[in-house]
Order: structure tokens, then sequence, then C-alpha cells
């Protein structure tokens, strides 16, 4: 581990100023290190030799010894794992994925940078490419212009222009979904508050992501000036307290003193709480050279979290008993896998316990699903065909990371019960109505528990015995118009490792949950939020994240009218994306829910708006369909001669053809939503 060794001295004020600045440098950083091995002195001597120093400005221009080069420790916590030199140009970079949460050491060398490379801008810069951020999206505005600059200069940062901040933020979203953690700026107050929506997705589902705000001048701060882009009032906290209630940790940058240790212990925060910050950079700071940043930031080392020991054994012990007794227990993974990074764990108990495997429907991706006792996802009534009946009729389950939520829940109607129920969460155990144990990380206790449980498979037997093969779609007449049912039945057929599904709010929820995922393939859609047109952005970023794998996304009508321009980004891109645009005259979703002609939205010609974005610039081809013929020549096409292009495909379909899971799912809802006031 890395020891900072600081100081607080006071420097004489540069010519053309009268105030005397408080200073304080890392001396394991700074260009001017002291070695006190080699000079044996006390701390008075040394303050004197200092001050002798500063009387000449504390010019660094003077010779030193460079360091050798230290061993640093970089937290890997599913991040690009970084290589030990930065790659020669502005080009994407991808970064190699790591499901584990281990701090892995790494050798990188530790030199210093010039005079115009010693800035705040370039300083951020160079974190965001050390904890695996390649691409950051954007939208310029006046107030972070000069912070744009600074991070195009840095090699190996993509920076990538969205057409507007929301679309911004779910892009840092989708990124974060695939890399780890994930990076927007954007501009002071309006774009501040336009972003918010998308933080406050990503702050339900428990991303990291790095939301950097251009500022205003950091001597407007205390005065009573009014600025443009505001509400009129001299106080700039507004946006500010907005970003309180959806970020976990707020740094307001206004001078360069403390800059550094802002910045890094925001940064530092999102990727242990597995959460969004918020980073407001005044717009006069980027450009200044300090001293704090005259070299290449040593990578912060993250403490690993440790569970309690005897907390852990005997929330094993405790749970091993309660399972052991079980006839025919089961497992079933939530969404807080991730967060935990505890899917192999996961895995590894259900490998050695021979339990029946199912997850709940956000955790779909989370665990393998070509897992030999895997059974499906278990959402009450509108689980995979056959889970529901096993899970429901266990006498014993674990849920590895549950949100009981009223959408998970499908309207608080799970036919489940506490007394047998095990909760873990990613620092918690919870065994049926008690005991409970704290401070044990899920990761540890899945692998703890594995060792302990004697193998069963009684419940993954009873599956097999009762479990009917799903039937083909009815054959559609020549030419007969196109239903749902068919175009997944195409998409299924589409998947491999080498590709990724991201499905939309709304019936693409239910229809991508029946997909089997092969080996490899990426899911992810945002259950928590919900928020209708988050799968365009999120889209964008995950490719960008990805360029490897080819993405499938499954967008209804209504949905994309919210976010439809960001198509535009993805071309600039080169991104080879299909999406399959859901032609249906309305929000299907909100029609099962509660009916009525708000649901209906103006149709577009979509494939006509997306030639006008392409308008022959990048690769793109669309195609509209209208029954199965057209749809098996449009997928041939776009896996074909044009794979290597934008594909999109509008599918127009019935505005009442839904999945059977929607027409429950949206009755149970709708049942939980107009429950009467209790009485007073």
């Amino acid at each position: 581990m890395l020891t900072s060794h600081c100081v607080a001295f006071v420097l004489p004020p540069p010519q053309g100023t009268r105030t005397r600045t408080k200073q304080v440098y890392n001396l394991s950083s700074l260009s001017t290190t002291f070695s006190f091995n080699a000079i044996n002195i006390s701390l008075s001597h040394f303050f004197t030799i200092l001050s002798l120093s500063l009387t000449f400005r504390f010019s660094l221009s003077f010779k030193k010894p460079e360091p050798e080069p230290e061993p640093i420790i970089i937290m890997d916590t599913k991040i690009g794992s970084l290589d030990a030199t930065k790659p020669a140009s502005n080009d994407i970079v991808s970064c190699s994925q790591n499901n584990g949460t281990a701090i892995q050491p790494c050798v990188v060398p530790s030199t210093a940078v010039t005079c115009g490379d010693s800035t705040l801008g370039r300083h951020l810069a160079r974190r965001l490419v050390q904890i695996g951020v390649t691409d950051v999206f954007s939208v310029p505005g006046d107030f972070n212009l000069t912070l744009l600059d600074h991070l195009i200069a840095e090699p190996g940062l993509n920076l990538i222009g969205c057409c507007n901040e929301l679309n911004a933020g779910y892009a840092a979203d989708g990124y974060a979904r695939a890399r780890g953690v994930g990076a927007c700026v954007v501009t002071f107050t309006v774009g501040g508050l336009s972003v918010l929506n998308a933080i406050a997705g990503a702050y339900s589902e428990n991303l990291p992501l790095i939301c950097i705000v251009g500022g205003p001048n950091s001597n407007d701060y205390g005065t009573n000036r009014i600025l443009h882009h505001t509400i009129g009032l001299p106080d700039f906290s507004q946006e500010l307290r907005c970003f309180q209630t959806i970020t976990c940790f707020q740094a307001v940058v206004n001078n360069l003193e403390d800059a550094h240790e802002l910045i890094d212990t925001a940064i530092s925060t999102s990727l242990k709480e597995s959460k969004p910050v918020y980073i407001s950079i005044g717009c006069n700071l980027p450009a200044i050279p300090h001293p704090t940043f005259s070299r290449d930031p040593v990578p912060f080392s993250l403490s690993p979290k440790l569970s309690n020991q005897m907390g852990l054994e005997a929330a094993v012990e405790a749970t091993a008993e309660f399972l052991n007794k079980a006839v025919k227990p089961v497992l079933v993974g939530g969404p807080k896998l991730r967060v935990a990074s505890a899917s192999d764990a996961f895995v590894e108990l259900a490998d050695a316990s021979g339990y029946a495997l199912a997850v709940m429907p956000s955790a779909k991706g989370q665990v393998p699903e070509h897992h030999p006792h895997f059974i499906g996802t278990y959402w009450g009534a509108v689980s995979t065909a056959f889970c529901a009946e096993i899970v429901e009729s266990a006498d014993a389950y674990l849920f590895a990371g549950p949100i009981f939520n009223d959408y998970s829940s499908v309207g608080y109607s799970l036919l489940l019960k506490k007394e047998k129920a095990i909760i873990v969460q990613p620092d918690r155990v919870v065994i049926a109505n008690g005991p409970a144990f704290g401070c044990v990380l899920m990761k540890d206790f899945l692998s703890a528990l594995a060792k302990r449980l004697k193998h069963n498979n009684t419940a993954y037997e009873n599956y097999h015995r009762i479990y009917v093969p799903e039937g083909q779609p009815l054959k559609s007449a020549p030419r007969e118009p196109l239903r749902v049912n068919v175009l997944f039945q195409y998409i299924q057929k589409m998947l491999s490792g080498e590709s990724a599904v991201i499905a939309e709010t709304g019936d693409s929820w239910f229809n991508c949950q029946k997909l089997k995922l092969p080996k490899g393939c990426g899911y992810e859609f945002q259950m928590q939020y919900g928020s209708i047109g988050w799968s365009v952005g999120a889209t964008l970023g995950y490719a960008q994240a990805v360029p490897e794998k080819r993405v499938i996304a499954c967008i209804g009508d209504g949905s994309f009218q919210v976010t439809a321009q960001d198509v535009s980004t993805m071309l600039r891109c080169g991104q080879k994306t299909i999406i399959f645009l859901i032609n249906n005259g309305g929000y299907t979703i909100e029609v099962e829910i509660h009916d009525g002609p708000y649901n209906v939205i103006k149709n577009w010609n979509y494939t006509g708006l997306i030639d006008a974005i392409h308008n022959g610039e990048g690769k793109c081809w669309t195609a509209k369909v209208f029954c199965e013929e057209e749809l098996a020549e449009a997928i041939a096409t776009a896996t074909g001669p044009k794979k290597d292009s934008l594909c999109f495909i509008e599918v127009i379909v019935h505005k009442d053809d839904t999945s059977k899971e929607l027409l429950e799912w949206g009755s149970r809802v709708s049942a939980a939503n107009s429950r009467p006031p209790n009485p007073q």
C-alpha cells in the first residue's frame, strides 16, 4: 500500500496578487519529492530548507533524480484492466472484462508530465482513463468548453458528442453496464438538470457513473451576480441540491488547492459505492497548471471490503442448518449480484448444492442460462413456464441480491413466505424471521456456504418431470400481417456469444425475458427505474463499450420518440447495432395498466426519419416489414451484406398484439395502483 505524506505550508503570493494561499502537497506524488532517508534532518530544519526554496517562488526547474517506478495497486471492480502504457491516439480502446473484485497489483511507471499537461483538466482526463473509461459522452456548453479541450487532448480518451444531455446520461449508463464505470460531461444547470433523469436511473440500478459539470467561474461564487443558464438567482446551489439525492458524493471544485483531493474522493466513492457521483468544475480552472497535477496521477488504492469473520461463520452455519433440513430448496438470483460482484460465487453455490436455479427478471444476464440446473425467470404470475411452480412450492428458497418492488412482485402478488426465505444482500444475510447477520459480504458468504451444503437436486428433478417444451408460434399464412411472437422467434435465432440484447421498457421486457441467452450473450434492461426512452442512449453507450459485440435493441415506437436523436451519434461512431423498432401505435404497456386516449401517439415514418438522420454519412440500412417473409429477408440482409452497418428494421404489428405476460402483469399492477386509501 502507498503511504501519502502531506505537509501544509504558506506560499508567497505570485506577482499581481494580494493574498497568500495555503497549499497542501502530497509528497508521495509531487514532482519535487524529498527523500527523508537520504537527508537525516529534523522537522524544523526541513521547513527552514523549504522556506529557502520558496524564496525562489517555488520554481520547479531544479534538477532531481527521477524516482524508481513503484508498484501501484488498482482495484479491479469489473473495470477494464489497464495497460501500463497509454494508447497513442484517441481511438476507442477495448478493455478486458473481469467480474472479480479482488485488488490486483499493476506496475505503472510514475513519470513527470509537461507544464501544459499538469492542469486540472488533464488530471481528470488521466483519472478517467486510469479507471477504465475510454469514452466520455458529452454535450458542449460555454461553461465546459475548456474542460472538453483538455479531455480531447488526453491520449486514450474519446469524446463522444451526444444530441442532448438525457441521452448522454443514458449512454454513460449503458457504458457502465458493460465496462463497470461510465462518464458524461454537461454544462451548468441547463445541462445538469437535463441529465438528472438519467443519473437517477443509474443510481437506482447501482451503476458507477461520473457526472461532470462545467460550473461557473470560480470568482463568481460568493458574489451577488446573476449568471445565465440559471433560474435568475445569485445562488448557484440549485443544481447541487438536485444532485444530492441521486448521487453518493458531490464535489464542487472552485479552487485548485483541493481539486486533486475532491476529484479523487469522488471517483473512488463512485467505485466503492457503485453509485453515480457529481463533479462540478469551475469553467476557468481546467487549463491552469498546478503542482499537485505535475505527475501522472498515482492510482489510488481502494481498500477491499472485508466480511466480519465471526459473523460470516455464524451466518454460514445457520444457513447451512436451515437449508440442509429442507426437502426441495431452490436458489434465485437478484439484480444486486452485479453490485456485489457475486455472480461467480452464486454459480459456484449452484454447482455444489445441485439446487434448481432461477433468476428474478431484473437479474437476467447476471447468471448463465446454459447452467444445467437453470429453470428460468421467476416473476410470479408471469414467470417462465413451470418456474414459479417450482420456486413457490419449495420449502426453502435463497434469494441472492433481490429487489422486491411492485413491478418485480407483479403488484405484490408473489406467493412467497418469509419463514421459508433466506435473503442475501451485498453485505447482509437474513434467515427467515431471524436471525440477521451484518457485515457479511455476499460473495464471501455464497462461496463459504457452497462448502457446507449437502447436495440436493430434488427441486430440479421435480422441474424436469413437469417441464413441457414450449410450442412454436402458429405458422403464418403467406403475406399474413406479422405477429410479435414470430418476430421474437427470429430474434432468438440471431443470438450468440458475440451479441447482446437491450430491452426497452414496455412489452419488450416480457418478450425479451423469454429469450434463451447463449453463453457470452449480454442482456440489459432498466427495470427498477423503468424510464421509457432509456434504451436508445443505453444502446449507444453499451455498443461503444464492447465494440466486439453486435447489439440487438428492441424498442417500442412510443419509447423511441422520446430519445430518437442519438441514432445519429451511433452512426458517427460507426456502430453496427441492429434496432428493431416495434411499431404498434402507442404506449402498449400503459394501455394494459390503464387505457385512455393519451396512450395513442402520432405515427412517424420511422425508416424515413433514420434515412434523413443518415443523410449519406456513415453506414446505415433501413427496412420496413409487414409480414414474416419481409422480416426473414431483412434479417438476412442485416446479418449478411449489411453486417458492418447500423441496421434499422421497423416492424409493423397490430396495436393489440402483446405478450400474454404483459396482459397478466398489467392487470395486477393496475390493481395495486388502484387500491383505495386505508381507513383513517
